[in-house]
């Protein structure tokens, strides 16, 4: 890598859109089970709405619940909106609560999920249990459309689903590679739902359990982390493609199913020899509350 001179305020700043969503609740169809990979069907407690107890820097296998992510998840009953709510936020935008018990506190967006779509928000310590299920909240979104400097531009380098500053703070270096600090890079084959979708709206599942992570690397895996996977083009609908790198933040922990686990929500791509990927298997730090900034 020879230099790093390329910052990301000397290039086309995006505009901002604020965003109205809604602090989401739980929801079963005419069943609460689930169906685990070991075909025994189980509760998915956890999954969606206020989930208390678990936190940034978690280990993404910790906790008992299916999909479990750190904080809130927001939606909007109309899905055209909810479809935008989701496409338009970025790791790092600010959320303001806009009623209920909980009114003026201040979040930032992880990250986000699939399916109808939510937004994975983070709060400051004690917001949790003042908020209630359908509390407005209003998301200040920008980010997406951003553009890297000219020297990793060059190399093909995309950004997508992040506050270009957020990624600084983590410690992502722009020149004539992406420097990026990961906890470690697997490979495309571990890669299950969200293989198809739009990176704006979904993010991918790494197929791996406590079991079968030591196996890839991904043994003290948690929540926040910055991870690399090797063979995958998310610049357009998420597929395979060999020789491509994308980088993405875990944003929700682990799942009984077959073809889910612990969420990446991608924030670069680009060609394998435009990365500089720095391994941290014991010492990595990435999305942090402190560097999130409240």
């Amino acid at each position: 890598m020879t230099s790093h001179e390329g910052n990301l305020m000397s290039v086309p700043r995006t505009v901002g859109v604020n965003l109205a969503g809604f602090i989401e609740s739980p929801e079963f169809g005419g069943t609460p089970y689930r169906i685990g990979a070991d075909g025994r069907p189980y509760v998915p407690v956890g999954d969606g709405g206020i989930v208390l107890g678990v936190q940034l820097g978690d280990g993404v296998f910790d906790h008992v619940g299916d999909h479990l992510a750190p904080g809130v998840t927001l939606m909007h009953p109309d899905q055209g909106a909810r479809h935008a709510l989701t496409s338009f936020s970025c790791a790092g935008n600010e959320v303001v609560v806009r009623g209920g018990a909980a009114a003026g506190a201040v979040g930032r967006v992880l990250g986000k999920r699939g399916e109808a779509g939510r937004v994975i928000v983070v709060f400051p310590s004690g917001v949790l249990t003042r908020l209630a299920p359908g509390d407005p909240v209003m998301v200040r979104s920008h980010g997406q459309g951003s553009v890297v400097p000219s020297g990793a531009a060059a190399g093909g380098v995309v950004m997508v689903n992040a506050d270009p500053a957020l990624l600084e703070r983590v410690g992502i270096e722009f020149g004539d590679q992406v420097g990026v600090p990961v906890r470690g890079v697997v490979d495309s084959r571990v890669v299950g739902n969200g293989m198809g979708r739009p990176v704006e709206q979904w993010d991918v599942d790494l197929t791996l359990t406590a079991a079968t992570a030591d196996r890839w690397g991904m043994a003290g895996l948690r929540l926040g982390d910055l991870v690399a996977v090797e063979n995958l083009d998310v610049r357009h609908n998420i597929g395979f493609r060999r020789g491509w790198i994308t980088v993405g933040v875990v944003v929700h922990g682990g799942s009984p199913q077959p073809g889910h686990g612990p969420g990446l929500m991608p924030v670069l791509c680009g060609p394998a020899d435009a990365f500089d990927l720095r391994r941290q298997p014991d010492s990595h730090r990435g999305v942090t509350v402190d560097r999130l900034e409240f």
